[in-house]
């Protein structure tokens, strides 16, 4: 069981160094229109990543941690709140998609690939949707003035948002068909006996 959560600890520290990786200049595109911070980039790919193989809770503190990384990196600071919701929050709502992580798990091993594809791709949306959330409400709070004459703020802030999120999450769901598979079978998932991952009986 140690041996298993060290494990777990290792792959939150690659998913955070992956998506700062990721996330680094020439490994993203700034668009026109994001003039308030925002990137179509795959630093959501390791957090996801981690989240399905793992479940939601060590997506949501690899998401967390790494928020605080992207901070570091490309602060865009106009108040507390807005950090909160624009850094750690934002990406700890990725690890949300962990949520479908025993059921995508059980597909797998009862080779349902269609059934196991569903349930990636909807865990991918409600990770990135729950994103795509924190930025909006930051958007409305904070970026509201940005918004052009005649358009509610809140249709502002959910097209600029998703013209980059949106983008980012398409990337990601196409890596992560392609790395999972890969992933799973070179580095299997265990339970806690050490044993490769099954489904409860």
């Amino acid at each position: 069981m140690r041996n298993e959560r060290l494990v777990v600890l290792v792959e939150i520290a690659l998913a955070i160094a992956l998506a700062a990786t990721l996330n680094m200049p020439g490994l993203r595109i700034k668009l026109p229109i994001n003039i308030a911070g925002g990137t179509v980039a795959l630093n959501m790919l390791p957090i996801f990543v981690l989240a399905i193989r793992r479940g939601w809770v060590p997506g949501v503190v690899a998401g967390l941690l790494y928020g605080f990384v992207d901070l570091l990196f490309d602060p865009f600071f106009v108040h507390p709140a807005q950090v909160v919701l624009d850094y750690p929050l934002a990406y700890a709502l990725v690890g949300l998609g962990g949520l479908v992580s025993a059921s995508w798990h059980r597909a797998r091993a009862a080779e349902t690939h269609v059934r196991a594809s569903m349930l990636l791709s909807g865990g991918l949306v409600l990770g990135c949707s729950a994103r795509l959330f924190s930025h909006w409400l930051s958007g409305m709070i904070f970026f509201g003035q940005s918004a052009p004459a005649g358009q509610p703020v809140w249709l502002y802030s959910l097209l600029y948002n998703a013209s980059y999120i949106l983008p980012s999450a398409l990337m990601a769901a196409a890596a992560a068909a392609i790395v999972l598979p890969v992933l799973e079978r070179a580095v299997p998932v265990r339970d806690g006996k050490g044993l490769a991952w099954r489904p409860s009986s």
